[in-house]
């Protein structure tokens, strides 16, 4: 074993992860891929400059900027980009999207080439094209035995951008973003990934998918807060899109008030027009602290030995049915199955009546335990449907 995962395993046994999720008893939470409970250390940080603020203002504002610049090095260490500069501190996942659908230079005949079912938030901002005479094709891969063929096989000469989920939010399913990735950068068309069910579950790399554009809101496997998200835009492409937000923050003089003779500022900053989210930003940097520290590959390790657990668990009760794909390298963090005779409705209301934090999607219910989830826990939701007549 190498000294670098030998020093991950030794800090992440130095965490308590009883003591930073501490869960009421009555609640089993698997619903990480909704909206996430915040680790102890964010409740913190949240805390202390909610009391920093009601007693001191913004006396130590300076420190403040140095968080930002703090997440923006967690971020791009998370993702892998080549710069912090490759990172933007946006409200959410559909701005980030919206940034780059109504930044390019789209031509009337162009088309974009996507999935069935995706998340709205990667469809509505491609769909509002439309009047500008662009196409979205969308490829059905629901019972696809080659996804990513399925999905290329759509592409022509007009197909100016490919734009998927790294994760389906409904099933679970991980799709070969290297593959997609160097398609699109041999034929000179640009990759956009929405990993809002990727980032904080698994491993992530920019660079090894050849992406172009990457977003994600923080409030899911990111354990942090809504209301901020990563945009991550390849550098070569930053002034390539254009902008429709101004304000002071986007600047390259951001802190010179009095300055007529501005520009928008070289980084992916220029993204972002106005004043930061600083409370946000102390919260998520706290919760990338804890993922960091504890190693994104002992989480995502973690993260699907729960989901084999849970497969087991579904394979094995008689009255369930799978529906999240087992084939390796193809599940994530998210389970969904349905009972063979109890509808989701009322399946649904008995989880959520006996504190079981779940999801109705995609036909089914949907289970996302995160990487301090006790199986014993996973056990007992399972337990509870099972006993369902």
């Amino acid at each position: 074993m190498n000294t670098d995962v030998m020093s991950a395993l030794h800090t992440s046994s130095n965490i308590n992860l009883q003591q930073e999720f501490p869960l009421l008893a009555s609640i089993t939470y698997l619903n990480h891929a909704a909206v996430s409970p915040w680790p102890i250390r964010t409740t913190n940080a949240v805390t202390n400059f909610a009391r920093e603020n009601a007693t001191q203002g913004s006396k130590h504002y300076l420190q403040w900027v140095n968080t930002e610049a703090t997440l923006r090095k967690q971020l791009q260490q998370l993702i892998n980009a080549r710069s912090s500069n490759e990172i933007a501190l946006l409200k959410n996942t559909s701005e980030a999207l919206s940034v780059v659908a109504f930044g390019l230079p789209w031509k009337s005949g162009d088309n974009i080439v996507s999935i069935k079912g995706e998340f709205p938030s990667n469809r509505i901002v491609w769909q509002a094209l439309k009047p500008k005479g662009v196409e979205l094709r969308l490829a059905d891969i629901d019972s696809s035995t080659r996804p990513e063929q399925d999905l290329l096989k759509l592409v022509d000469e007009h197909t100016r951008l490919i734009t998927v989920s790294s994760v389906q939010y409904a099933s679970g399913f991980q799709l070969d973003l290297a593959r997609i990735g160097a398609f699109c950068r041999k034929n000179n068309i640009l990759f956009c990934v929405d990993a809002i069910q990727s980032i904080g579950a698994l491993q992530f790399d920019v660079q090894a998918i050849q992406a172009d554009f990457v977003m994600a809101d923080g409030h899911k496997w990111m354990l942090g807060p809504e209301g901020l998200a990563l945009f991550y835009c390849r550098e070569e492409l930053l002034e390539k899109l254009t902008l429709h937000q101004y304000g002071w923050h986007m600047t390259d003089t951001f802190t010179n008030f009095d300055n007529d003779q501005w520009q928008p500022v070289g980084t992916a900053r220029r993204f972002e027009c106005g004043s930061p989210n600083t409370l946000g930003i102390h919260a998520l940097s706290a919760s990338l602290s804890l993922l960091l520290a504890f190693g994104m590959e002992n989480i995502e390790a973690r993260i699907l030995g729960n989901t084999r657990y849970l497969f087991d668990c579904i394979n094995n009760a008689e009255q369930l049915v799978l529906l999240s794909n087992e084939n390796e390298g193809r599940y994530s963090g998210i389970v969904t199955f349905r009972h063979r005779t109890v509808d989701n409705d009322k399946l649904f209301s008995l989880l959520t009546d006996n504190g079981v934090m779940c999801a109705q999607r995609g036909g089914g219910i949907r289970f996302s335990p995160h990487f301090y989830t006790p199986k014993e826990k996973i056990l007992h939701a399972i337990n509870l449907v099972a006993q369902i007549r």
